[in-house]
């Protein structure tokens, strides 16, 4: 197979999020429908928003966190909700979330003032800032003295057969996996606990605490993970590279692969980090 392409993030990641826009709606939607994000819930409640507070949703998607967060902050609050992908933006001013609006805008590059916002949060996007030191210090830039940035990131998984073996059939079907190539430094941060909280404290936040919280996740069925797996922006960009019959070979053989070691409910496991810096 031809080798992976080089892609830079800010060229790669906004284009493969506006496409794919609304299966990670779905697919978040269905998680947390269940309460099986631990980790986004634990990032709200460190967070705190309190009715009449200016809330920022950094990386924001189509809007499922800020939904949450605009009903904990009225009467008398917003969320303002950013996202480098237009087609995330589209999707969340659709939803028609009452005192909430989104802006298409780079996280590294945030066009508001200093001392904009009461709080800030970040749902599972930071990874995909490749400067994540600037991102770090525009968020704490525009807070209020004593504002805090929540964020939620996807640490290094735990260990799990289920996608392993959905990797080796990714891996028979599908081109190489895009090499997104300035998302290295970004990666290493985020998977260890101490040098996220280094991270925060050097960008200028007076304290840093991280967490590990651990979250299961549980599918119905063979065909309910494959169906959500196909969605993920990895696999997803991959797809968008072969031709229907192919993504629905992938598919049937991704299917019966689990099927062989899990005929009915899955589950899987992964570990999230989770920040609270304060201003």
């Amino acid at each position: 197979m031809a080798r992976p392409r080089s892609l830079k993030s800010k060229e790669f990641f906004p284009q493969v999020f506006s496409r794919h826009a609304e299966a990670y709606q779905r697919r978040l939607d269905d998680v947390m429908a269940r309460g099986e994000a631990r980790g986004r819930v634990r990032m709200i409640e460190l967070a705190a928003p309190q009715p009449g507070m200016r809330m920022l949703d950094l990386a924001c998607g189509p809007g499922n966190l800020s939904r949450l967060v605009a009903a904990m902050v009225a009467p008398g609050g917003e969320v303002v909700g950013v996202d480098l992908a237009p087609g995330m933006i589209e999707l969340a001013r659709a939803a028609g979330i009452v005192n909430a609006r989104f802006e298409v805008m780079d996280v590294e590059a945030l066009d508001f003032a200093d001392g904009s916002f009461d709080g800030a949060l970040c749902g599972h996007g930071l990874q995909f800032a490749p400067d994540l030191p600037l991102a770090l210090r525009e968020a704490r830039r525009v807070l209020k003295a004593g504002g805090s940035l929540a964020a939620s990131l996807p640490a290094t998984p735990v260990q799990d057969s289920v996608f392993g073996m959905l990797d080796g059939v990714v891996e028979r079907w599908l081109p190489p996996a895009a090499e997104v190539v300035d998302q290295k430094p970004t990666r290493d941060t985020i998977r260890d606990p101490l040098a996220l909280g280094r991270a925060a404290l050097d960008a200028g936040f007076a304290s840093a605490n991280v967490e590990q919280v651990e979250e299961d996740v549980h599918w119905k069925s063979a065909e309910h993970l494959v169906s959500m797996f196909m969605g993920w922006w990895d696999c997803a960009w991959r797809l968008d590279r072969v031709g229907a019959e192919q993504r629905e070979a992938m598919k049937r053989d991704a299917i019966a692969t689990l099927k062989r070691a899990h005929p009915g409910t899955i589950s899987t496991r992964g570990r999230n980090l989770v920040l609270i810096a304060r201003k």
